[in-house]
């Protein structure tokens, strides 16, 4: 009976082994250079030549490493700057972001209020409203504010984030509330209870979450494009669209701005890719 039971479900389960161990890891390999492959392609683009860009079949690789081309765009355009208002603007709103959310999110979880749940309904709510059905009248505010043609008026309406405040509330709320009540015997006060407890035990999707706000925020063009008149306060994703030189063939240097621009990205979320994918695990984290 062993026997035969065994020759029923061994080539099932050599099948099944083939598909986990070589299929999967196959298939993923395969979206995996499909999704990086644009990005390879525009760093490898940044190092061509004139002449690479008209040939045929299209080159993956420079014939010849073309280094001016980074000189010419940071020379000749105002790439450093429009770099630097996108590192302040991220930088610093989701700095804000995520302490709005940090704070909100701890509120939700832990403390005890009239309305506390209604409200975070109402927070919640918000993420059914289109953003571009907000667009004119967000423009309209930050106008009568004065505040055109500045850091903060870029940032404003990412301040607040339901998206990182519902992903921080549930993940706090997998954490006992005997914690905080021993915390408290013992003379801590939510604050510090915040920071030295429940901070550390959420941190990979805290890093996450502020990844993802920080990617956003760089990544916006529409917002910024409307609320700054002058060249100096683009950012980097509005100045791109900027940089012009004169040979109408002559790439190298606008993918050479491209690859510079998407640097602190990668950079980030190679640094920070172990706790990313905790936290995506963990929290279930899209998009």
């Amino acid at each position: 009976m062993t026997e035969k039971l065994v020759r029923k479900t061994g080539p099932r389960h050599r099948n099944a082994r083939v598909v986990t161990d070589f299929l999967l890891p196959l298939v993923a390999t395969g979206f995996g250079l499909i999704v990086i492959f644009p990005l390879l392609w525009s760093f490898m683009a940044s190092f061509f030549p004139i002449g690479d860009f008209t040939t045929w079949p299209p080159r993956l690789v420079p014939s010849r490493i073309e280094w001016d081309n980074y000189a010419r765009a940071i020379k000749e355009s105002m790439l450093l700057r429009f770099m630097a208002n996108s590192l302040a603007t991220a930088a610093g709103g989701t700095a804000i972001r995520m302490t709005v959310a940090i704070l909100a999110a701890f509120a939700a979880a832990f403390l005890s209020f009239k309305g506390r749940d209604f409200l975070f309904i109402v927070i919640l709510s918000t993420m059914l409203i289109p953003s571009d059905a907000l667009l004119i009248e967000n423009y309209l505010t930050i106008q009568r504010f004065g505040l055109l043609d500045t850091w903060f008026g870029i940032v404003s309406i990412y301040l607040l984030a339901p998206t990182q405040i519902f992903m921080l509330r549930q993940v706090f709320k997998t954490i006992p509330h005997e914690f905080r009540e021993a915390a408290a015997i013992d003379g801590c006060g939510d604050i510090r209870f915040l920071t030295r407890i429940v901070l550390p035990m959420a941190r990979p999707v805290a890093l996450a979450l502020t990844l993802q706000s920080f990617t956003s925020i760089w990544n916006a063009y529409l917002w910024p494009l409307l609320v700054t008149n002058t060249a100096r306060m683009r950012t980097v994703q509005v100045g791109i669209t900027m940089l012009g030189f004169s040979e109408s063939l002559d790439f190298g240097p606008t993918f050479a701005a491209i690859s510079l621009v998407t640097a602190p990205v990668v950079i980030a979320f190679m640094a920070l890719r172990k706790k990313i994918v905790e936290g995506v695990a963990a929290s279930g984290l899209v998009g």
